[in-house]
């Protein structure tokens, strides 16, 4: 049974902030540093993000179905209801960290959007950051929040999500094929295989490696990159057209 204690309302409807919208302060390295000291109301967005990235440091330590609230609680050093007072329960926030972790993705598709650069350069951007997103503490979240028994109206806002983010980088492959910095290619194909690579880091990187996020995320540039350039002779530049499968 839930504990009493503040509920705040619900969250689990996507929100759009405003591109202008005042900068959030800098996060702590440990989430549980919020609670300590004297702390104003205005925090309130600053601790809301702290549980959630604790839940997302155990979820990856121990699983998501291995993790309970008090024990996300504990990490913060604060009661259980204090939890509840930001999130209704572990399922939302397990979704809550899946979204933390796709906001920089989602953020870097935006400014492409609108980059005046070659669609192999926006490209770059967006692998980049998908990349450093993978090796942050919502990685596995991101990976893996599909198949934890969502209830049905997280798991289809989790699929939205994720459709939005494939469709953000095949829109950027058929750029860059149109103005000639990617080699021609099946645009879905691609997607998925970029997608598919840059999420396997989950499965091996562990934060506290030689190799840091910004050297993974070099790494997989580099790699994708020289897959995707242009090579001296194309089917479509020979007319024969872009080829497709399925």
């Amino acid at each position: 049974m839930r504990p009493a204690g503040p509920v705040a309302p619900s969250r689990y409807r996507m929100a759009t902030s405003p591109r202008t919208a005042t900068p959030r302060p800098a996060r702590p390295a440990d989430p549980a540093t919020v609670w300590q000291g004297r702390r104003r109301r205005a925090d309130h967005d600053l601790k809301r993000d702290a549980v959630i990235r604790a839940a997302a440091r155990s979820f990856n330590d121990r699983g998501y179905h291995n993790t309970s609230l008090d024990d996300i609680a504990s990490a913060l050093g604060v009661t259980k209801p204090t939890v509840y007072y930001y999130v209704e329960n572990k399922e939302q926030l397990l979704f809550e960290c899946f979204r933390a972790g796709l906001e920089p993705i989602r953020k870097a598709l935006d400014a492409a959007e609108v980059s005046a650069d070659s669609g192999r350069e926006r490209l770059r951007r967006v692998i980049a950051d998908y990349a450093r997103a993978i090796a942050s503490e919502y990685g596995w979240c991101m990976v893996r929040a599909e198949h934890q028994d969502l209830g049905p109206e997280l798991s289809r806002q989790v699929k939205a999500l994720k459709s939005g983010i494939d469709q953000g980088i095949r829109s950027l492959l058929r750029r860059g094929i149109e103005d000639g910095s990617i080699e021609p290619c099946d645009e879905r194909i691609a997607a998925f295989a970029i997608a598919g690579a840059l999420n396997w880091i989950a499965h091996w990187y562990r934060e506290g490696q030689q190799m840091g996020a910004d050297a993974v995320a070099d790494a997989y540039v580099a790699f994708l990159e020289n897959a995707l350039q242009p090579r001296a002779t194309s089917p479509t530049r020979s007319g024969r057209g872009r080829p497709q499968v399925g």
